[in-house]
């Protein structure tokens, strides 16, 4: 392969001019005769016998050529990039430029544009820390009370709200038993409204083994317009009743789920945690702030291929996120009567501030010299492997150096905005606007 030329074109476009060797051509062709002629019958021939010449002279001299030249594309076309120095954001357009002698082609590809910004320091930015509740700290208490709770049989009284009951139901409308109306050994908690209106209501007050009657009356938006609004009896016999006990909110409690010796330690521990919490959060809120006004005072010609690929990678994610519990985007998408192009809509506007405010914080990394340093890098491989339990040597294998250099080299730029910033501490209530411009006045 030989580089031949470089040439800029309008857009943030590339053309490139390469050429493939007749040699390796030559030997490419070759392997791809021997390749297809095993699938030819050629009038004269045994099958796959027929010679290469005869091949040639019954379908054209360049029967073989594309086969052979995307064959030797993936080896050629990557060599002349590193050549030229060019990083695409897109697929290649290849076209033949020439076939005399030695093969030359052309590859049209995106890369990315010129950028430039200025005004990235003294940008005005509002702190807002939420204070921490009495009633966050009890949600936090009670989570960890729920977890730590116990399940206790009960035989010596009647079951009341709250209690799990072990029952068996069979129900009838107009003295017909219906489908779906009759379940075996089910745990119903009373108070928890699974069943219809009425029902867990008309348990209370019933003892293990005792059967009895249930009167309700199905809802008229019920989902079986069979049942929607009629009256219905249900046969009900109670087999177990248990109930979830919480323990005791003291001391010993606190030395059970934590590391302290008092309930006032522990608690006390769980609002300075929340509040780093918060703190964390209005931190994150801050860098969004500066990153909406690093992105408005970048200048460049955006390649509409960069805001398409952002989308595809968001809708990757997503559907990914989905695979997670058990989803994916095609039954998303059935369920919701979303569509794949409507989801690429949706996404679109965040997809092009997420471009803007990476090519603004490379914009930033170069104007300020921002690197990364090998120990930098070291740190974030080691804190990839802790993070997911992944050996050291794995982690490197399967992200490239450049990659994790790249991405601290945007981290180290987004603080350096945040350094330089004029941070306004303000309560919930007061929040103080920034200029429209985003600068410090």
């Amino acid at each position: 392969m030989s580089l031949i030329k470089t040439e800029k074109l309008e857009g943030s476009r590339v053309e490139l001019h390469f050429s493939i060797a007749q040699a390796d051509y030559e030997a490419a062709v070759e392997r791809v005769y021997r390749r297809e002629v095993k699938k030819m019958n050629i009038p004269g021939f045994r099958k796959g016998k027929a010679p290469r010449s005869v091949v040639e002279k019954m379908y054209g001299k360049g029967v073989f050529f594309e086969d052979a030249v995307n064959e030797l594309i993936p080896t050629v076309y990557p060599a002349a990039l590193e050549e030229a120095g060019i990083n695409p954001i897109s697929n290649p357009e290849f076209d033949v430029v020439s076939m005399d002698g030695d093969i030359v082609l052309s590859a049209k590809v995106y890369v990315k544009p010129e950028i430039s910004i200025s005004g990235y320091k003294r940008l005005k930015a509002t702190r807002t820390i939420a204070p921490v509740t009495d009633e966050e700290i009890d949600r936090e208490i009670k989570t960890v009370q729920e977890r730590n709770s116990r399940t206790v049989e009960i035989t010596d009284r009647p079951a009341e709200d709250g209690d799990t009951t072990v029952i068996d139901y069979e129900g009838f409308c107009d003295g017909v038993a219906f489908e779906g109306g009759k379940g075996e050994d089910y745990a119903l908690t009373l108070g928890s409204n699974t069943f219809i209106p009425g029902f867990e209501a008309q348990i209370v007050g019933h003892s293990i083994d005792e059967s009895f009657d249930v009167n309700v009356t199905f809802p008229e938006e019920y989902h079986a317009p069979e049942l929607a609004g009629k009256p219905a009896v249900f046969k009900v016999t109670i087999h177990a009743i248990t109930k979830t006990e919480l323990p005791i909110l003291d001391d010993e409690f606190a030395k059970d789920v934590s590391e302290f010796d008092t309930f006032a330690e522990y608690r006390a521990d769980l609002a300075a945690s929340i509040q780093k919490r918060h703190e964390t959060a209005a931190e994150g809120e801050v860098k969004d702030q500066l990153a909406k006004k690093i992105s408005a005072k970048l200048v460049a010609e955006i390649p509409e291929v960069m805001y398409e690929n952002e989308t595809e990678n968001m809708l990757r994610d997503y559907d990914n996120r989905l695979r997670q519990n058990g989803l994916d985007l095609g039954t998303y998408c059935k369920y919701t009567g979303m569509t794949l192009e409507g989801l690429r809509e949706q996404m679109r506007p965040q997809a092009e501030e997420q471009v803007k405010i990476r090519l603004a914080l490379e914009a930033i990394a170069i104007a300020e010299g921002i690197e990364a340093t090998e120990e930098d890098i070291a740190a974030e491989y080691q804190q990839i492997a802790d993070t997911y339990h992944v050996e050291l040597e794995e982690v490197k294998k399967s992200i490239a150096a450049e990659d994790i250099a790249e991405e601290l080299r945007i981290r180290k730029a987004m603080d350096f905005v945040v350094s330089k910033a004029v941070i306004v501490d303000a309560a919930p209530e007061t929040e103080e606007a920034a200029p429209a411009d985003g600068s410090a006045e």
